[in-house]
């Protein structure tokens, strides 16, 4: 070979090697779902709150590329934690109406805590009527139980109820001995499968913690244990047990963030509602996430906003 013709094919092979490594084997994903994920729409009887929702159905719907089904994070309605009766079914026939008529897509719910009826009334507390607490819920959205699961192609996805009664008042971020149990069971018989699991409450979040613009007396940051899962080190230990949970998503602080830690990527998707019909909450504007989930174990989000 021609010293000249050495170095062009020198410099060629070179220059080849400095380019990143482009395999149509390695970067050709198969086999994706796509969904929608919606949470803290918040419904209640008011313009604003009525035309924010159907937008939000509405941008999923018309997105051009489109998904395969929803999930929402819960808190589908303003409250009833605190409402009567009437007020609940108001709120409850008014969010069916509009996913009716705005909604053609499969939706699977998580309950929220606003979805949870009669906790916080302080007379007359409804304990005997056969809808009190999660069961209203339960049965207005035709849930198998307050948490289930579900398969989709490669992935299984578990729907943890995560909101529990604080008999000294208000409620707690975990899930409860006889879900746990179940949860188990779920992990030992999903070997198989990539898992993503669901909460309303973040099972682990950086936004948690910055949720309130104030610190304890001494300075410390503050996470309350109705803005996080109080039982996030027994689930930790738990998943180091299982590789094959990959994602976890959430709502309830209406805030977004992503923490990747230990293998597991925890999603925290903002609200709809954003600051409860009022504009952007914090930094945040009303929006929704959609995630691509792939054959291989991978995932991305995007954020849609509706503002």
């Amino acid at each position: 070979m021609k010293r000249s013709d050495f170095l062009q094919t020198s410099a060629a092979l070179v220059g080849s090697s400095l380019l990143p490594f482009n395999s149509s084997a390695e970067n050709k994903k198969t086999g994706k779902i796509r969904f929608a994920y919606l949470t803290d729409i918040h419904v209640k009887p008011d313009a604003v709150a009525e035309a924010g929702m159907a937008k939000a159905f509405q941008h999923v719907q018309s997105l051009k590329s489109k998904v395969d089904f929803i999930i929402n994070g819960g808190d589908s309605i303003m409250d009833s934690l605190d409402a009567d009766k009437q007020k609940t079914k108001t709120q409850w026939d008014l969010f069916h109406s509009i996913l009716k008529k705005e909604n053609s897509l499969p939706v699977y719910h998580c309950i929220g805590n606003h979805d949870v009826w009669g906790w916080f009334i302080k007379n007359d507390r409804p304990e005997a009527d056969k809808l009190y607490g999660k069961q209203w819920a339960v049965e207005t959205l035709a849930l198998p139980k307050r948490y289930y699961s579900f398969t989709k192609g490669k992935w299984h996805f578990i729907v943890l109820d995560s909101t529990q009664l604080n008999p000294a008042g208000g409620y707690i971020a975990y899930i409860d001995p006889e879900q746990l149990d179940w949860l188990q069971q779920e992990l030992s018989n999903s070997k198989d499968k990539f898992i993503c699991i669901v909460s309303h409450i973040p099972i682990l979040s950086i936004c948690a913690g910055l949720f309130f613009n104030k610190t304890e007396v001494n300075g410390d940051l503050k996470i309350q244990r109705n803005l996080m899962h109080t039982d996030f080190f027994a689930l930790k230990k738990l998943f180091l047990g299982n590789p094959n949970i990959k994602v976890c998503l959430s709502g309830h602080i209406h805030l977004q963030d992503e923490v990747d830690y230990l293998a597991v990527k925890y999603f925290c998707n903002g609200a709809v509602s954003g600051n409860w019909w009022k504009g952007a909450f914090q930094e945040f504007e009303p929006a929704y996430a959609v995630f691509d989930f792939y054959d291989d174990g991978t995932f991305t989000r995007k954020m849609m906003k509706l503002s």
